[in-house]
């Protein structure tokens, strides 16, 4: 029987390596991390954090969607979403010929335009249970680069679904990674999830749990972030807490302190254990990434340029860990600072919506010495952040290339 299930590469990183590189690759990056992560322009220096940008999990999805249209090269290849958070390399795909489906808001992917012939490639993120179900049933190729620790979520909720715990997910509901990840509970019957995306929506639900609060407001609030049939009085006695992997892990770490706690109050420590169950699920490289910056930001710094596609969540939460204690601009990429009036368009930390921009022209000082720290997020390339540090030097008449050789 043909294979139809590729998740372990097709052996073809030689043969993709050159595109990947001419795609991907900054000498300029290369340059600071091999300086010591930090780089002096004249009266600019440069710091970058000691982890950024690509993650395994992102290099790994990147390749095996180059390697897939090096094996099926007559194939027609989709891609379910977007095979990570950052428009540059969802366009690169899009240039080789990859084809995109877009869930419409609020509905389901339309996969009858494909075919027993056709390739499919599975985000990251990964996707429902559903969705998944409805591609095996085509018969076409499925190539899954779903990453490895959203599948240890995955296994995390399945197993709470399995005992009759109902999942708790910190996470943001809208987001593919959320989806499939809650979706693992309809594998069982009467399978539960909830998803909270803040601290303020988890004290919601430990009040419920310990007696206060209103029905009705409480199915209001959450009206689409439960699963279906949900009933907070049946289904909140077993709680087993998760996360999407790119959440602030202090955030997930007192969420879940908050539920034990109002667990315990509800039925005492001695049944805790029949009632609660955690297991910290945010990913090492997001956690990595979030301890980086949190140590570039302990040293003085006039500025912080965080730089990731909008609706990365894990480049999101970076911003708003530095965004408390030095200005901070989130950037798409490079051309979001204008080369002639040097003004920045970035993403206003806390503000809702992928899309959301404001302006400033005054953010980068004309004269004086200038410390700038520069992150990035786990899905941005390398040749984006190298692009934007020339393009922050050349406000200030200074030429990166004088300097990295």
């Amino acid at each position: 029987m043909e294979q139809t299930y590729f998740r372990k590469g097709f052996g073809l990183k030689g043969a993709i390596e050159g595109a990947l590189a001419a795609d991907y690759h900054s000498r300029v990056v290369d340059a600071i991390r091999s300086a010591g992560y930090a780089l002096q322009v004249g009266d600019l220096t440069f710091r970058l954090a000691g982890e950024f940008g690509f993650c395994y999990g992102v290099d790994r999805a990147v390749e095996y969607a180059y390697e897939t249209r090096t094996k099926f090269p007559g194939k027609r290849t989709f891609l379910v979403g977007e095979i990570i958070h950052n428009p540059h390399v969802n366009q690169k795909l899009e240039a080789m010929g990859v084809q995109f489906l877009h869930r419409p808001e609020g509905g389901e992917f339309d996969f009858s335009v494909i075919t027993t012939d056709d390739v499919v490639i599975l985000p990251a993120f990964g996707v429902t249970v559903k969705d998944f179900e409805r591609l095996r049933a085509i018969g076409c190729v499925l190539v899954d680069t779903t990453c490895g620790s959203v599948l240890n979520v995955w296994k995390r909720v399945d197993s709470y679904a399995r005992d009759g715990f109902t999942a708790l997910v910190h996470g943001k509901h809208h987001h593919e990674e959320t989806k499939a990840t809650s979706s693992q509970v309809t594998k069982y019957p009467g399978g539960k999830y909830l998803v909270v995306r803040d601290m303020a929506e988890a004290r919601l639900v430990c009040d419920y749990i310990e007696g206060a609060g209103s029905r009705e407001r409480f199915m209001t609030i959450f009206s689409d972030k439960m699963s279906p049939g949900f009933d907070p009085n049946a289904d909140l006695g077993r709680v087993g807490v998760a996360n999407q992997t790119t959440m602030l892990s202090g955030e997930s770490l007192a969420i879940a302190a908050e539920v034990r706690k109002s667990l315990e109050r509800r039925w005492g420590a001695a049944a805790l254990g029949e009632h609660f169950r955690t297991f910290d699920t945010i990913c090492s490289a997001t956690q990595e990434r979030q301890d980086a910056v949190l140590k570039l930001i302990a040293d003085p710094l006039d500025l912080m340029v965080v730089i990731g596609g909008y609706n990365s969540s894990n480049t999101t939460h970076l911003a708003a860990i530095c965004h408390d204690k030095v200005p901070t601009y989130h950037i798409a990429d490079a051309a979001c600072i204008d080369p002639t009036d040097g003004s920045i368009r970035y993403r206003p930390v806390g503000v809702g919506g992928d899309h959301t921009e404001a302006r400033s022209e005054d953010w980068l000082p004309g004269e004086g010495l200038l410390t700038i720290g520069v992150t990035a997020g786990a899905s941005t390339p390398n040749n984006k952040i190298g692009e934007t540090i020339e393009r922050i030097a050349a406000l200030r008449g200074a030429t990166i290339g004088e300097v990295v050789g």
